[in-house]
């Protein structure tokens, strides 16, 4: 259970980052809404997890998970450049993450 929690709260994390940057310096109330639930949600995910996973992995997890999916997103929806260079290096945060989770 903590794993599946860490991972939607990694997938939070991606919800938050984007919300803070359509916030627009907090001038935006829904985005700012949504930033603030989320983070919320995030941390209190984060926690509960770090109850049972060891702290180092499951912070690198859940800050992978959110890592990932932020630039994902940015890629995808936002027109950021999705090069060769970056998705490799993604998938290399992956390939991290994957493996801190299977050593564990």
């Amino acid at each position: 259970m903590a794993w599946l929690v860490l991972i939607v709260s990694g997938l939070l994390e991606t919800v938050w980052a984007i919300a803070l940057d359509r916030s627009a310096g907090f001038t935006r109330p829904l985005p700012t809404a949504v930033f603030g639930v989320a983070v919320t949600l995030s941390m209190l995910g984060l926690g509960y997890a770090l109850r049972t996973i060891p702290v180092g992995t499951g912070y690198a997890v859940w800050v992978g998970i959110g890592a990932v999916g932020t630039v994902l997103v940015g890629m995808i929806a936002l027109n950021e450049p999705a090069s060769l260079p970056r998705i490799v290096c993604l998938l290399l945060v992956i390939c991290g993450v994957a493996g801190l989770k299977y050593f564990h």
